[in-house]
């Protein structure tokens, strides 16, 4: 994999470039990561496909300065300059999201579904409206009481530490948020990087149907023990699309995105 770099607006957006194949793969990580999470994939699929990473705003080397504006248009106009940059211009792909990067994909569907030929989303947030998250970046006073909140976390902490005790919150969700919260600097990426990708909404009837009428295949790969992302997402989502969606459980977690895994993503690639 090599690395480069494009400029949209004011920013730098870094991406990674790998394997020598005729078709291409697009790949968005998750929260937290960047796009060398995928760098694996190459070792399996690299005589087949071009593959192509891409740190999103707020993560790995990408230099995002466009505070907390990013639409669907901006991605989109920053596929287009990747692609141009690297003569790949107008040709279809596959796309891949992890965890959040799934969100982005679904979304990314809506719009550029002529030139998707496949979907491939492990573990993939967007599959269900998360009460929380929609709160703190959809509301005004939601947004408000989250700067608060990542300013001065003690008070929901401690609330956040009862509400655990007596069960209304899960173990995993329980030290995922304490793991961002007690850390100031991961407090503050948390903000910038739920409140930058908030337009990213997607209509899963709308997109339904786009799977339905261009029978675009689209595969579900799911952790048995993730507690953050349920496999029961999935299920719902499949629901009158049988014929195009399939899901696959491995035994793993949320951390699906590792090597070890690597059998269980890529054979749907390569069919």
């Amino acid at each position: 994999m090599h690395s480069s770099s494009i400029l949209f607006k004011k920013s730098v957006i870094r991406y990674t470039v790998g394997g020598m194949g005729s078709q291409l793969l697009l790949c968005f990580h998750g929260y937290g990561e960047t796009g060398q999470s995928f760098h694996f994939l190459e070792n399996y699929i690299g005589h087949q496909y071009k593959i192509i990473t891409i740190d999103l705003p707020y993560h790995g080397n990408t230099k995002w300065e466009e505070g907390m504006h990013f639409e669907i248009d901006d991605l989109i106009q920053i596929i287009e300059t990747l692609f141009q940059k690297e003569n790949i211009n107008g040709q279809n792909f596959t796309l891949v999201g992890y965890s959040m990067g799934g969100r982005i994909a679904l979304s990314l569907l809506q719009y550029l579904s002529s030139r998707i030929g496949r979907l491939i989303l492990i573990a993939p947030d967007g599959l269900k409206i998360n009460f929380w998250y929609w709160l703190s970046t959809q509301t005004r006073i939601g947004n408000t009481l989250f700067a608060a909140t990542i300013h001065n976390p003690r008070i929901f902490l401690i609330l956040l530490h009862w509400v655990n005790r007596i069960g209304f919150v899960n173990q995993s969700i329980y030290k995922f948020v304490n793991h961002f919260l007690h850390d100031k600097m991961k407090r503050k990426q948390l903000y910038l990087r739920w409140t930058c990708f908030r337009k990213y909404k997607p209509d899963l009837k709308k997109i339904k149907k786009i799977i339905a009428e261009r029978s675009i295949p689209i595969h579900l790969l799911y952790g048995i023990h993730d507690r953050i992302i349920t496999p029961a997402r999935g299920e719902d989502f499949r629901k009158h699309i049988e014929s195009h969606c399939t899901i696959e459980l491995v035994n793993s977690g949320h951390q699906l995105l590792q090597e070890n895994n690597a059998a269980a993503i890529v054979q749907y690639l390569t069919v």
